[in-house]
């Protein structure tokens, strides 16, 4: 979705845990076909991949946990409420000076002009 909405320039890094889908044929051809470097964090080192820890975390905690859901669509359409009504838009980062990061990455825009 990133590639599709956002069109990234220059090194874009995908951090990803040591699951099967990202260590496949199809899963490696789509990051090189898109200019995407691959970062895998070293098994059973989740500090190697904290970024990601972290946002999964956050999902789990505010959105998912103890929830049910009644079909994949279900789950999928709300874990995409999440991350782009919520997450990207509403949800303060400590990291990002307080700021959400669609409001941290228009400041920084505007300063790099």
């Amino acid at each position: 979705m990133a590639i599709w909405r956002r069109r990234p320039t220059g090194e874009v890094v995908i951090h990803s845990d040591q699951g099967v889908q990202y260590g496949s044929d199809d899963w490696r051809r789509f990051c090189r076909e898109h200019g995407l470097q691959v970062s895998m964090s070293r098994r059973g080192n989740c500090w190697d991949n904290s970024v990601a820890e972290s946002f999964f975390s956050s999902l789990k905690k505010d959105r998912v946990r103890g929830r049910v859901y009644s079909s994949r669509e279900e789950a999928r359409s709300d874990v995409f409420d999440y991350i782009e009504v919520f997450y990207n838009r509403q949800r303060r980062h400590g990291h990002l000076g307080g700021l959400a990061p669609m409001m941290f990455e228009a400041a920084s825009s505007k300063t790099s002009a």
